[in-house]
């Protein structure tokens, strides 16, 4: 992780500041910078178990904002790719995507691969509001399951002395 990241991260620590902690983490990591909110996600709700649905809405709102910008992005940068154009996996590519439409939001929740599939939308001129719709839902489900099974895994309240 980049210095000014990790400096960034230990200006807002958990516990002092929360969940604007969260919404950082789920927004940075929602760009194509690798870093994971899962763990801030679920640290603070080690800390205070009764934020469940707080803690999961703002990591979804902050997750889904950083996947707006990964959109406008793509849209913007649209000329910058135009040289892989005729390349055989980008035309596989495209057509999968095009078929699916904003639909393949729904899918911006995956490592490695969510966040430049949100930045490809954009540079396909998708409709945003669709778009950030079905991220929304994507990544909504996934922070409720992937925190679920965690706490379920770790009860909240064991990693605390």
């Amino acid at each position: 992780m980049p210095a000014w990241l990790a400096s960034a991260f230990d200006l807002l620590a958990l516990p002092q500041y929360g969940l604007s902690t969260l919404f950082v983490a789920a927004f940075v990591s929602a760009t194509l910078i690798p870093v994971g909110s899962e763990p801030a996600l679920f640290g603070l709700l080690q800390l205070n178990p009764d934020l469940f649905w707080p803690a999961v809405l703002v990591a979804t709102a902050g997750n889904t904002l950083g996947g707006a910008v990964d959109w406008w992005m793509g849209y913007e940068a649209h000329h910058l790719v135009d040289k892989y154009r005729h390349s055989r996996t980008h035309i596989k590519a495209i057509d999968w995507l095009e078929r699916l439409g904003p639909r393949a939001c729904l899918l911006a929740w995956l490592p490695l691969i969510g966040d430049p599939l949100c930045a490809v939308a954009g540079w396909l001129r998708f409709p945003f509001w669709p778009c950030l719709g079905y991220m929304l839902i994507g990544k909504l489900l996934r922070y409720v399951i992937m925190t679920s099974v965690l706490l379920h895994m770790f009860p909240a309240g064991n990693f605390v002395r």
